[in-house]
């Protein structure tokens, strides 16, 4: 499963970059409003700090509007994964821009028909939302599930980008299921490390070489 890092965060990116845990990023306007900059500014740099599919999204809600501003951000880089909202606009923007060659993240995604109809419209990811399924206490794995099922029946190249992930289980449970991608903010990826017994073990191993005086350097 790709890991992708769901943030505008150019520090968090580059720290997770240089251990190789980023496969690309994510972004979105609240994540940009959080960093305090311009769009397309933080895009840039984020494009050229990583080497995966960099997700820009637009904040039009019309088709013309979608085409103009994902134009826009396909000048940055061809790295660039224009996101639109799954609505029957930004899918009509989803197929211009497939038939164009330009990578699309269909983006809040809560059904399995919806990711139906992102395939059907080309989009190179889907973005169903686990975490706010979750929150109308519906499984959002149960989502992740349907549309594995529903794209390995016949064969659709979309690949399902979990996203809106809350925890550790979500990022495992996710991988069980099949997803090809998932995003997360920065804390979430680190906390998979987390262990309390590997926590207590390592704190049995600290004591045991201070109490036996090994050093090895």
């Amino acid at each position: 499963m790709k890991f992708f890092v769901d943030t505008a965060d150019i520090d968090a990116i580059r720290e997770l970059n240089d251990m190789g845990f980023v496969d690309g990023v994510t972004t979105n306007p609240s994540l940009i409003k959080k960093s305090g900059r311009d769009i397309l500014e933080v895009i840039k740099e984020i494009c050229d700090l990583v080497d995966g599919p960099v997700s820009g999204e637009v904040v039009a809600t019309d088709y013309e509007g979608m085409i103009a501003e994902g134009n826009k951000l396909a000048e940055i880089s061809d790295q660039i994964a224009i996101k639109v909202p799954l609505t029957i606009d930004g899918l009509k923007a989803c197929k211009t821009f497939s038939e164009e060659g330009k990578m699309v993240n269909v983006t809040l995604c809560f059904s399995a028909n919806q990711a139906l109809l992102a395939a059907k419209a080309g989009a190179t990811f889907i973005s169903p939302f686990i975490g706010r399924l979750d929150d109308l206490n519906l499984d959002g794995m149960d989502l992740i599930e349907d549309i594995r099922t529903i794209y390995d029946n016949y064969g659709f190249d979309t690949q399902i980008l979990a996203a809106s992930i809350r925890s550790a289980n979500h990022m495992s449970d996710a991988a069980k299921i099949g997803a090809d991608v998932a995003t997360a903010p920065p804390a979430v990826i680190k906390a998979m490390a987390n262990h309390v017994l590997t926590d207590k073990g390592l704190a049995q191993f600290v004591q045991d070489a201070k109490d036996a005086d090994i050093k090895i350097v």
